[in-house]
Formats: structure tokens, sequence, C-alpha cells
């Protein structure tokens, strides 16, 4: 479990995340789950700003879903918590937006049930105490070479190196 202690550690896991993310020529799915409150949209917006996106980024719990391009890389943030249905999700077709250098965060993966694109890497956020924790699972080839990637970040090697 990684200790999130307030949001600037959020933010700078967020970072992390984005340092790390792999040069693919394919693309990435992140989900991103925990209940209201715990971190995942802080994580996302960190992610996505140094990843480049300068755009104010918020939770898009109304629109759903927003959509950003950096230099050759479609980032797009896709929150669930809304959605009744994957009926809902499949609307959004969101299997259809994922190309090519695409990186597609999904907060509230759960609420869209299987037409929610499956995790190369999957984030439970919770609380701890007056703080956050998170907890990296879910790990497909491009999600491993994304954590070997986040190992390397000294502050996060010890807990990187426990998730095998």
């Amino acid at each position: 479990m990684l200790n999130l202690p307030d949001s600037t550690a959020t933010e700078a896991f967020g970072r992390a995340l984005a340092r790390s993310f792999p040069a693919v020529s394919s693309n990435a799915v992140l989900h991103l789950r925990g209940e209201l409150g715990s971190g995942k949209t802080t994580c996302a917006r960190s992610l996505l700003q140094a990843l480049g996106v300068t755009a104010t980024v918020r939770s898009p719990t109304y629109t759903l879903l927003d959509t950003y391009s950096v230099a050759a890389l479609t980032l797009v943030h896709v929150d669930l918590y809304r959605v009744q249905s994957s009926e809902e999700v499949e609307e959004l077709g969101l299997r259809d937006l994922i190309g090519p250098d695409c990186l597609m965060l999904i907060e509230w993966p759960e609420k869209g049930g299987i037409a929610v694109p499956r995790p190369d890497l999957s984030i439970q956020f919770s609380y701890a105490g007056e703080g956050r924790a998170a907890v990296i699972g879910e790990a497909s080839g491009t999600g491993r070479e994304w954590l070997a990637q986040l190992a390397i970040d000294t502050s996060l090697a010890s807990y990187v190196a426990n998730l095998a």
C-alpha cells in the first residue's frame, strides 16, 4: 500500500505515473477506483498535467469524458460515476476512442460493467486515517512495463518492488 498523507502526495503520485508512462505505440487503459474524495481525480489531474495538458482538468462527472491531445498522444479522461448501465457506456464508444498512442483514464470503471475496456493498470484509492492510500493491481504487459518504470522513481521503488 502506498501512503498518500495529503493531496500533495497524491499529486506527486500522479506525476510519477506520468513520468513512468511507457512510450508505447499502442494504447493503455488506467482504472482509478475508490470512494468519493479518495484521490482519483486529484491523481488523474496531476498525471494529465504532467503529460502536458495545459487546459483546466476537471472530473468529467457530467460530461462523462474529456479528450486532450498532447504532442502525438491522445489522453481520454472518463468518469462513470453517474452512469446507470453498461448500455450507457457502450453508447460512449470507449473502445472506439482507444487507438495508437492513447492513454485512457477511467474513474469508477466498475459502473460500466463489461462495456469498459480492460485495464493495463488499476489503482484502488482509499481513506487511510487523515490521508489516503493507493494500491496498484491488475497489470497487463503494458502495465508491467509501466510498473517497471515506476519502480525507478526512488520514492516509489520499495512500494512497486513489493507488488510482484
